[in-house]
């Protein structure tokens, strides 16, 4: 039966509809009884957990299938919960029973194999609130990995790795001292000791093997010269461009015998984060539950579904399941976030409580101009944009500013509901950042690769400004190979010089409606909230494009007597494409009114041609204008 969850987000009323018997009598190993538990809501979990313990089970049925070439190792879990039980707490200093949803993560790792026995998930995404042992679970791994699954194995590489030199050392102290306890243990202990492991201060090798544990930071940029059998990136969801992850990843391609990569984070203010796009992107992929699409990738994510959960103690266990442990656990634990909700709000610093305990993506900004999941919910990847009437903004940057243009595309929905679609194109200069490798750090999007997928042009201008020739010549090839209809074209008057060349080539050579907008609140007021209002509700879709998101989520509000219209934080952030669709919207929000430039006639003759207006003048009686009287 095909089950698509991308509109119902009904999990728990699909697995009510799936006959169970067959999997319940086969698997009765903890990590399976944890997804029935959650999905008979006896165990609270969010619906990240509910998609993934659906499609574990939905997995689990799909065995011995043609186009299912994987199947779940039991014995391989059990092994590996036995050895979980030997690894100390670190800062007990003594083994602790596993928790279920502990024992899935690590059944989920390691019990999946391909048809070679070879580990099924190679990507590994896991998020959970702050303070719930994920450091923990990823350390039983790389203990794992080093002591078991490469016992006869010589020259395998493990890697350890974070963002900054601090964040390494943490998670490689964690995995030393879980060695240091292991290897006093048999057969840990005479292992140990013919391999000759040693555990320096910066690596762990076994010297008879010349296996290694590698820990290398971010900003040391040094991962090109490893091959890892497994690799943990801590803290993950700091990183504003993964540009250096395919060092990790390349490196990995032919390792024998698997190959891992995990990354574990909790959320945090940047919501443009690629590791919160992994999320959006496996929730996808989970919903669609009849496609084959990311078989090799594992999202395992604790968090709240709600921002209005921040005041529901009750449904806390979603993003911190360590409340679950006992009813005491339960009380004390949630009697600490309790205080520190309070002192968060006390001290207007709420927003970080929600990022780091309850694992929710936020906009750190209580003045953000929209609201990150209205942004999200907004993709709609099947818009059709040929043939369409459109209104154009330009805004036009010279030096370290982007140059974008903004498009908004009206429609109507099924039941003939006013819509708009909007979709931008952005030109990268790359002068005063001193290259391209400098802007897209300095910006966090990965602008090659995104140039790539038609979202963006690098600027092709020797000295990395921005080229007026190259903007006019997209504006036109793309208009005219999408049948646009441009009903409107606006721009900043306050723009370079360079913009006059491209609004008067425009004009010369097209039959548009061309108008310099003024840049400021009482002009733009309008459109700046219409499209905030808009996104609010649910009126506007708009392709899943990286540079558009992060300029929207970039955008907070600025208030005078007037109105509102966007600003940034600071310099670095771009907004471009934000004020480029504003200036779309100045005529763009009409549309559907009796008033808007395609309904209006008494505007008509400012859409003409010179050679239109002298036909008219000629043959008044075209009707061109509507009725005279």
């Amino acid at each position: 039966m095909k089950i698509d969850l991308t509109q119902t987000h009904d999990v728990i009323g699909a697995y009510k509809s799936t006959n169970w018997d067959a999997v319940r009598s086969t698997y009765q190993d903890d990590a399976t009884k944890y997804c029935f538990d959650v999905l008979d809501e006896k165990i609270l979990a969010g619906y990240y957990i509910k998609l993934a313990c659906f499609r574990n089970l939905q997995d689990l049925n799909r065995q011995n299938q043609p186009d299912f070439p994987y199947y779940y190792d039991q014995k391989e879990v059990q092994n590996t919960f036995k050895f979980a039980a030997i690894v100390p707490d670190v800062d007990l200093h003594k083994p602790l029973p596993l928790m279920l949803w502990q024992k899935f993560i690590l059944a989920m790792i390691n019990g999946w194999k391909d048809k070679n026995g070879e580990r099924r998930f190679t990507d590994i995404h896991i998020s959970v609130g702050r303070g719930q042992g994920k450091t923990q679970i990823a350390g039983i791994q790389m203990c794992k990995a080093v002591l078991i699954d490469t016992l006869s194995y010589t020259n395998k590489d493990f890697l350890i790795t974070a963002n900054t030199s601090d964040q390494a050392t943490k998670l490689f102290g964690y995995v030393k001292k879980m060695l240091e306890a292991v290897i006093k243990i048999e057969p840990f202990k005479s292992l140990a000791k013919e391999s000759e492991l040693d555990l320096q201060t910066n690596q762990l090798i076994e010297k008879k093997t010349n296996n290694k544990v590698w820990k290398i930071s971010y900003e040391a940029d040094k991962y090109d010269s490893t091959h890892n059998v497994l690799a943990i990136y801590d803290e993950t969801g700091a990183l504003e461009t993964y540009d250096r992850m395919s060092d990790i990843t390349d490196g990995q391609g032919q390792v024998i015998p698997y190959h891992q990569f995990i990354k574990i984070s909790s959320a945090y203010p940047d919501p443009t984060s690629p590791f919160h796009k992994e999320q959006m992107t496996m929730q996808n992929i989970m919903e669609k539950d009849y496609s084959r699409e990311g078989d090799n990738s594992l999202c395992l994510v604790w968090a709240q579904d709600d921002l209005t959960e921040t005041f529901k103690p009750e449904t806390w266990e979603k993003s911190n399941p360590l409340i679950g442990l006992s009813d005491e656990e339960r009380k004390r634990r949630t009697d600490n976030l309790i205080k520190q909700r309070d002192q968060g709000m006390l001290t207007n610093t709420l927003h970080k409580f929600q990022n780091k305990n309850l694992n929710l993506w936020l906009k750190q900004s209580t003045a953000s101009y929209l609201n990150l999941k209205d942004v999200e919910n907004a993709i709609d990847e099947d818009f059709i944009i040929d043939g369409r009437q459109c209104y154009i903004g330009l805004d036009y940057s010279m030096f370290s500013d982007n140059t974008a243009v903004g498009i908004v595309i009206p429609y109507q929905d099924e039941n003939g509901e006013p819509r708009w679609h909007t979709l931008q194109h952005s030109f990268i200069p790359w002068q005063q950042a001193g290259s391209i490798d400098s802007k897209e750090k300095q910006d966090g999007l990965p602008y090659r690769e995104l140039a790539k997928a038609g979202f963006c042009t690098i600027t092709s201008h020797p000295q990395g400004i921005i080229n007026p020739e190259e903007v006019y010549k997209w504006i036109l090839d793309f208009t005219e190979q999408h049948r646009l209809n441009v009903i409107f074209f606006g721009y900043d008057r306050y723009g370079s010089y360079q913009v006059k060349n491209i609004t008067e080539s425009l004009n010369s050579n097209t039959d548009w409606l061309i108008q310099d907008i003024q840049q400021r609140t009482s002009s733009l007021a309008n459109p700046t909230k219409f499209m905030q209002e808009c996104y609010a509700t649910g009126k506007i879709t708009r392709f899943d494009d990286p540079v558009e998101e992060k300029a929207l989520l970039n955008a907070i509000i600025k208030e005078d007597k007037i109105g509102i219209q966007v600003d940034k934080d600071k310099a670095t952030l771009k907004i471009d494409v934000v004020d480029a669709e504003i200036d779309a919207f100045y005529q763009g929000m009409y549309h559907f009114e009796d008033y808007g430039l395609i309904n209006d006639k008494s505007h008509e003759v400012e859409r003409m041609t010179q050679q239109q207006v002298l036909d008219w003048f000629d043959n008044p009686e075209s009707g061109l204008l509507g009725d005279e009287d």
